[in-house]
């Protein structure tokens, strides 16, 4: 039986599905919050549950030149201020056993990054924090191998753990989704959000940087809800061509209303 994830007065794992979102990497105070109280906004209006994302750095940027973020410090300042203005649970992304601990008293969803979903230590000093987990799949992964990382947060007597869905490397520079994957990790007993702007990335494709594909957004989003899919996860920008971080792949705020309309109309149906 799934078990049903409970953050603040979010509870993840029954209808309606849980949207997850913000700019991929934290790019000022200013713009965060913009964009974080019009996504509290439009998910309010449409009563569909809302987690705002975004990282404080970014340590697996193709080019050692890329924007990472303003760091931890500044970072969990910002996410904290995000909390207060408008109200909704927040996730980042963690990389060492040391982030987890300082991060854990800040944000309300701890998230283990895919290139990192195999780091023994790492899966297991996040669940040693006691909040809740969000294991991103990574694209070196079949769905089935999700499982051993489930056990090693569940080893610290944590079962508060997500699992998110974000495409399998196919070649050089490109990820394809099977949807198969949602229902087989569905079956270890924890929600599955599908990662929507990741899952259309094209790793390092632009040479210095990731390309992406961004039309294929929501075609991917809405299988993803037909076949089970718990929540949504996606990068959004006012203006995507000027995102510091996967800019390729993130799709505009305004956009999403439809979208997220689309998707809640699909989870009706089903």
């Amino acid at each position: 039986m799934q078990k049903e994830i409970r953050i603040e007065n979010i509870t993840i794992g029954k209808k309606p599905f849980v949207f997850i979102g913000g700019p991929c990497v934290i790019e000022s105070r200013d713009t965060t919050l913009k964009i974080a109280e019009r996504l509290a906004g439009i998910t309010a209006e449409l009563d569909i549950p809302f987690i705002f994302k975004s990282s404080y750095d970014k340590a697996n940027r193709t080019s050692v030149k890329s924007y990472r973020g303003p760091g931890i410090d500044e970072g969990l300042s910002i996410l904290s201020d995000v909390k207060k203005s408008c109200g909704a649970p927040v996730l980042t992304d963690v990389h060492s056993v040391s982030e987890a601990i300082t991060v854990s008293e800040v944000v309300d969803v701890i998230q283990v990054p895919a290139f990192l979903s195999r780091q023994t230590d790492l899966l297991v000093a996040c669940g040693k924090t006691g909040k809740p987990v969000n294991i991103k799949k990574g694209q070196f992964l079949s769905p089935r191998e999700i499982k051993h990382a489930i056990e090693k947060v569940e080893s610290t007597g944590n079962y508060r753990i997500i699992i998110t869905e974000r495409g399998t490397s196919f070649g050089y520079n490109t990820l394809v989704n099977d949807f198969r994957a949602i229902p087989i990790m569905k079956s270890y007993g924890y929600p599955v959000i599908f990662d929507a702007t990741h899952s259309v990335q094209k790793p390092g494709g632009a040479s210095d940087c990731s390309g992406g594909e961004r039309e294929f957004v929501f075609p991917l989003s809405r299988a993803a809800i037909a076949v089970g899919a718990d929540g949504i996860f996606m990068e959004v920008h006012f203006d995507p061509s000027k995102a510091l971080c996967d800019s390729e792949n993130s799709i505009s705020l305004n956009d999403l209303p439809h979208i997220l309309k689309t998707l809640k109309k699909i989870e009706e149906i089903l």
